[in-house]
């Protein structure tokens, strides 16, 4: 899986039929939306599905939550199999490192993570959260992890909160491959989810948004794969 045309299953039902089968390995994919649109369900449903086909996973976390608050969360979904962490999915918090450290030592412990698993599939939820912490520094360390991840045969998913008036978050968009955008618009009184891919380089793509829902069986599902 060495060559630019080679992808790999988002393990989201009806997503590859947009992307042409897969993400391009290896690749950086951008995961937007508002609070409560299904970010970190979409980057568990990644690692799972590699998890599945035997591919090591690594999730980094910068919201400074215990392997026990994944756990909580993990129960919720039929998908999630608690028997992976620590095995097939590796679960790293990088909260604390980011009050008391630089980026350059933040991508450093990233980049020993990465050497140490060797994982094909990698999630960081959510990337956002280090710019308020990097400020002025928030971009040389997009573009340096960026190409830190590149350089890895793996897929990574970053996911990134949006702000009010905000469509995807601009400063990571630039440097990533494929930018894939999920949100929840009310529509005749009902909160109804979409997913939108803005961008995914090198493949042609489903335009627009889709409809998707999210289920305990199956996580996110985009809703015209069901017809």
């Amino acid at each position: 899986m060495s060559n630019g045309f080679s992808r790999i299953p988002s393990g989201i039902r009806g997503l590859d039929e947009m992307i042409k089968g897969g993400f391009p390995f290896p690749s950086v994919v951008l995961v937007a939306g508002t609070a409560g649109t299904g970010k970190t369900t979409f980057g568990m449903k990644f690692l799972m599905e590699g998890a599945e086909r035997g591919e090591q996973g690594l999730f980094f976390t910068t919201l400074s939550e215990p392997t026990q608050w994944m756990l909580r969360y993990a129960s919720q979904f039929d998908f999630i199999k608690k028997e992976y962490f620590g095995n097939e999915v590796k679960y790293e918090d990088m909260g604390l490192l980011l009050q008391r450290e630089g980026y350059e030592e933040l991508l450093d412990f990233i980049d020993d993570k990465i050497a140490e698993n060797m994982p094909q599939r990698i999630v960081i939820d959510p990337i956002t959260v280090v710019g308020a912490f990097f400020e002025e520094e928030y971009r040389l360390f997009l573009f340096e992890l960026t190409n830190l991840l590149k350089n890895w045969q793996a897929v990574t998913v970053l996911t990134g909160e949006i702000n009010p008036g905000e469509q995807y978050p601009a400063q990571i968009s630039y440097a990533v491959d494929s930018v894939i955008l999920l949100t929840m618009l009310e529509e005749e009184g009902t909160r109804r989810k979409y997913l939108e891919v803005l961008k995914m380089r090198g493949t042609d793509h489903t335009a627009g948004r889709q409809p998707v829902t999210i289920t305990t069986e199956d996580g996110i599902v985009v809703l015209k794969s069901r017809f």
